[in-house]
């Protein structure tokens, strides 16, 4: 007997100690399966339900008891929905079935897209025994993949700036160099032309009292045969031609080493308006009789900076459209303006070629141009976007929807304004 009741103490304390494992790993896998945020439905081989987690109810909005003993197909909210499951659990219940989307009835009653997959529960033996469900509503999958996208569409953009700047600030240091070599030889071609031209009144002068004596014929034929008089008329103007393409030539120079040495001009409280205004009446004068220009702009746009400065980036926002549109008939420019809260925004919409998409990235690189040789140095619109980052303010392009290139010209207000815009003028 006391060997029997030996035995006995023994089975009762190691049934206590797998009693006490058994409620251990109970407690184990309730913790899991309450923290587990996917649906989790586990249905018998009827698909009637034996258990579940708590995000089942609260998607749901039901107790556990309403649901415990209930089908499956009643937590469906659309008869395609409840075909295909049962379409699953009756003819391919052995095998998985992953992320079908199916529409599961919420607790305010509304279909709610659910990615569920289904997995065959087995016994030891391999005998099936139901089936195991999970799911997520495919609406958290979207959001976490929508923002996921415009993270990586964030970080491809962030990378595109820093080499864009990295790039920028290069060709900066080489654009130093160049307008330095470039400013020497310039400074002799106007110095020398402008003395030229005052030699000019003095040859003049005394020519004309040479002139007034008789000549004999020899000279007079002499004359007539090298056209002294056809020079002395020509003269004039082919000094200032030479003059004023030196003069551009160092306004080319002055805008490299604004694009090279940022900061350097001063700027102060200016309307934006009149000079576009006058950039535009400078630029048509030159322009195509067909060339078409229309302004729709703001009474005022007030800023703080430099009005030579706008007025160069706007002539040459403006000559560019010229260009661009010199096969079309008419060719056409709309400048379009508004301000908004601490910002004004400027658009440059014509209706000529466009730009090609492999040109996009590059088209504010200096010596980048699209123009035939011959035609474009390619460092206007890189030293307007110098000019523009100058001012605290972005200039981009792209293509217009309606055909043609539009370039988009933002700066900072000097104050918040908001107004609207209105007609100005239609310029021929």
């Amino acid at each position: 007997m006391d060997e029997v009741y030996h035995e006995l103490l023994d089975y009762e304390a190691a049934l206590e100690q797998n009693n006490r494992a058994l409620e251990e790993s109970q407690q184990f896998i309730s913790s899991v399966l309450n923290s587990i945020s996917d649906v989790l439905i586990v249905c018998n081989r009827g698909g009637i339900i034996e258990d579940l987690n708590p995000s089942l109810l609260k998607l749901t909005g039901r107790t556990e008891s309403e649901l415990r003993g209930r089908s499956i197909l009643e937590l469906l909210a659309d008869a395609p929905s409840r075909q295909t499951m049962e379409k699953h659990l009756v003819e391919h219940a052995d095998e998985s079935l992953s992320d079908c989307e199916l529409q599961l009835r919420s607790a305010g009653g509304q279909p709610v897209p659910v990615a569920l997959s289904c997995t065959a529960r087995v016994s030891i033996t391999g005998r099936r025994l139901g089936t195991v469900v999970t799911g997520r509503p495919v609406g958290e999958l979207r959001k976490a993949y929508s923002a996921l996208r415009q993270a990586h569409e964030d970080l491809k953009r962030t990378q595109q700036q820093l080499l864009h700047s990295e790039k920028m600030a290069s060709l900066g240091r080489l654009v130093a160099g160049v307008a330095h070599e470039l400013n020497n030889p310039i400074s002799f071609v106007l110095g020398n032309v402008a003395a030229l031209k005052r030699y000019l009144a003095r040859i003049e002068r005394y020519l004309g009292a040479a002139h007034g004596v008789p000549l004999s014929e020899d000279m007079v034929r002499l004359r007539a045969r090298l056209g002294i008089d056809r020079l002395l008329a020509d003269l004039p103007s082919l000094i200032e031609g030479t003059l004023e393409g030196a003069e551009r030539t160092r306004d080319v120079v002055d805008g490299l080493r604004r694009f090279s040495a940022p900061g350097t001009d001063a700027k102060q409280s200016i309307d934006l308006v009149p000079v576009i205004e006058r950039a535009v009446n400078w630029v048509s004068k030159a322009a195509p009789d067909n060339f078409q220009l229309e302004l729709l702009l703001p009474a005022s746009i007030p800023l703080v900076a430099n009005a030579g400065q706008m007025q160069q980036v706007i002539m040459n926002l403006v000559q560019n459209a010229v260009d661009a549109t010199a096969g079309c008939s008419p060719g056409r420019l709309t400048i379009s303006g508004r301000c908004e809260p601490g910002r004004a925004i400027l658009e440059f919409a014509d209706n000529g070629t466009g730009i090609a998409a492999a040109d996009l990235p590059k088209i504010f690189d200096p010596f980048f141009t699209t123009k035939p040789v011959g035609k474009g140095t390619g460092l206007g619109l890189s030293i307007s976007y110098g000019i523009v980052e100058q001012h605290g303010g972005a200039l981009s392009a792209g293509q217009h929807a309606g055909g043609g290139a539009i370039f988009t010209l933002t700066l900072p207000l000097r104050e918040a304004t908001a107004r609207e815009p209105t007609a100005r003028q239609s310029l021929p």
